[in-house]
């Protein structure tokens, strides 16, 4: 059994699929791990009307499996995503120094890339949005052939979203509601209209 399997075998671990448009939104570090990923993930194709994928850990686990462990003749239900959909953003949270207010935009896609990273530097103009490959650390790029958001016919972007934006953070702990904190909320706006233009 490989490392995907083992962890889609824990006890709470749970995977999540919404087949709908040939676009996909996936968040596989989902739940406790990568925090709020999923609900971004979840709300952009919600709102553009695109697929969805996610594995969601519980509050008493934090496993990381490198993505590209994510494989998905280890799920059948991750193997059914990936044939549906044409091209993929895949949602990813990440934290490091001087990088808390900066989205990573990588990926084999880079058009898409690109079309992503233009649309939120208008709606979300106090981070930064990295599109140059060359920019951003290669462990975080997600070029690797096998990584996820690479296998469609299309490929796709890997987002890496820092905690802030995510909103989990201080910034946003007293955060009233309703809905998100405003920029977790630009950002699935922004990227959801991405979608909704991408495949019209």
């Amino acid at each position: 059994m490989g490392l995907f399997a083992e962890l889609l075998a824990s006890p709470g671990v749970r995977e999540e699929c919404e087949l709908q448009g040939r676009f996909g939104f996936m968040a596989f570090h989902g739940g406790n791990l990568e925090v709020g990923t999923d609900a971004i993930a979840r709300d952009a194709a919600l709102r553009s009307g695109a697929s969805y994928y996610g594995v969601i850990q519980p509050l008493d686990l934090r496993w990381h499996v490198p993505s590209i462990a994510v494989t998905p003749d280890e799920s059948p239900m991750l193997a059914l995503f990936l044939a549906h959909v044409d091209v993929v953003v895949a949602i990813h949270g990440y934290g490091r120094d001087n990088y808390w207010t900066t989205l990573l935009l990588g990926g084999t896609n880079r058009p898409l890339a690109t079309a992503l990273a233009n649309a939120l530097r208008k709606t979300l103009p106090d981070y930064t949005h990295v599109d140059e490959l060359d920019d951003i650390p290669a462990e975080l790029s997600g070029q690797h052939a096998r990584n996820p958001c690479n296998l469609p016919r299309l490929g796709g972007v890997q987002v890496e979203l820092p905690p802030r934006i995510r909103g989990n953070t201080p910034h946003w702990s007293d955060w009233p509601g309703p809905g998100h904190p405003p920029p977790m909320e630009s950002l699935i706006a922004t990227i959801a209209g991405v979608a909704s233009q991408w495949c019209g």
